[in-house]
């Protein structure tokens, strides 16, 4: 008999991994404390592959080998921890997946942007003809695509859950967007903890691998003399020039690796402040890549944006509606009110992971003529907004969240949903929130 690999969490990850791990001959058992989606359950099925949902058989996960932890079970629960004080190994679905391709991997993270980032450099390299998957927080599981494709090239968007349990993994070209307080109720609150997984992204590189990071933030700043790089450095800013990999001046987008690359700033398709950091980006590891100029000058042109992500849904009776509810952090929000050009209704709340809203008050002063709160419990948000003297309203559904809205806005405002929350005490999830929205919105044409 083989080596025995358990998979715990049986999502879009998990699945994957079990696919891969049957296929290179480990004896493999999914173990899911939920219930597990039709969709999957038909996937493990047709594998033959063994499964149990609604809670972990201990003796059958304590006798792996080796354990895949899906990104969203966290390292307290009571299984991961039981796993731990038996000494078996816990690694993510991207460490397994990368144990078994030679494709060239572009991973992505930053607290802001990665899906964007990701999307775009994805649509470039496949614009350029290149036999490429798109995969981690995104697309379809890398597990699987390496066990029924394998492509030449990989574009991976990496959260800091997915870094956590990667040690051999290395990122050929490794992009930092940013490092903005999220996710620190499952990094005990502290922000160093959460910095720490998100710099993992320059584990293993080697001296041919680059390293693309914004190089105005202060908090990557601060962490780089901390790290032996031997990776090629490829900084960019909207502040400065000199040294930069890539940078944006005097209103062009300029790209300075390898070679010079200009074109207009007004030619991007994506626009506002946030969005040329991602551009600049995508455009350095473009680069790096090896993709033609002329592929990058249209790539960037013609890019369609991402669901969820300052989304125009309509405008109604002179009211324009955004979904932003990809939103799940206060910077997010912040950079969706910096944006903003016209007065705001502000929808807010959800699933706190540790929020201080400081950061958006004075944008919020500034720029807010009314706050619908959303979420299970808006305590917080009361506490911290209330004595703004900005109009709010207080809702527990999509329903009432959009009539409050109809309500509060006038012709000529934005109603912004840019939540600054997780969506999982009142929604399945990020997209279900947005998808509600946009309904609901569509619902009053």
């Amino acid at each position: 008999m083989g080596k025995k690999m358990v998979i715990l969490g049986a999502a879009e990850s998990g699945v994957g991994a079990a696919v891969l791990a049957q296929k290179k001959g480990f004896e493999v058992f999914v173990s899911d404390a939920g219930k597990i989606k039709p969709r999957y359950v038909d996937l493990l099925d047709r594998h033959g592959i063994t499964w149990e949902d609604g809670g972990h058989t201990e003796a059958e996960v304590l006798s792996a080998d080796e354990v895949v932890k899906s990104p969203g079970i966290p390292e307290d629960a009571p299984m991961v921890v039981k796993v731990r004080e038996a000494g078996i190994p816990v690694i993510s679905e991207i460490e397994f997946a990368g144990r078994y391709t030679e494709a060239r991997m572009i991973c992505i993270t930053g607290s802001n942007g990665k899906t964007t980032t990701t999307s775009l450099v994805y649509h470039i390299l496949q614009k350029a003809g290149y036999h490429v998957g798109l995969a981690g927080n995104i697309g379809q599981s890398l597990a699987l695509q390496v066990a029924e494709k394998d492509y030449d090239w990989y574009v991976i968007e990496l959260s800091s859950f997915q870094l956590d349990n990667m040690y051999e993994f290395r990122a050929h070209i490794g992009v930092l967007l940013n490092i903005t307080p999220d996710h620190l109720d499952r990094y005990g609150f502290c922000m160093q903890n959460y910095v720490d997984a998100k710099m993992r992204i320059l584990r293993n590189q080697e001296a041919g691998d680059a390293f693309v990071y914004w190089a105005d933030d202060p908090v990557v700043a601060g962490e780089l003399g901390k790290y032996d790089m031997r990776a090629r450095q490829c900084p960019f800013s909207i502040l400065r020039k000199e040294g930069m990999a890539g940078y944006v001046a005097d209103g062009e987008y300029v790209l300075d690796v390898d070679g010079a690359f200009h074109m207009p700033q007004s030619c991007l398709s994506l626009s506002g402040k946030h969005n040329l950091y991602n551009s600049l980006a995508a455009g350095i590891a473009a680069r790096l890549a090896g993709v033609p100029d002329g592929v990058i000058r249209e790539g960037l042109g013609d890019f369609q944006g991402v669901e969820h992500r300052l989304e125009k849904v309509a405008n109604v009776r002179g009211v324009a509606f955004v979904n932003d509810s990809k939103a799940t952090n206060v910077d997010a929000c912040w950079y969706a009110l910096d944006s903003m050009a016209t007065p705001v209704v502000l929808i807010l709340g959800g699933k706190d992971k540790g929020n201080d809203y400081r950061a958006i008050a004075g944008l919020v002063k500034q720029k807010c003529v009314g706050l619908v709160y959303l979420g299970a419990d808006n305590k917080k948000l009361h506490g911290f907004f209330d004595g703004m003297g900005i109009p709010v309203a207080d809702t527990h559904s999509m329903k009432d969240c959009v009539a409050a809205c109809v309500r509060m806005a006038r012709p000529g405002d934005t109603v912004l949903l840019s939540p600054c929350c997780a969506s999982f005490d009142l929604f399945k999830n990020m997209e279900d929130r947005g998808e509600q929205f946009k309904s609901l919105v569509r619902d009053l044409q």
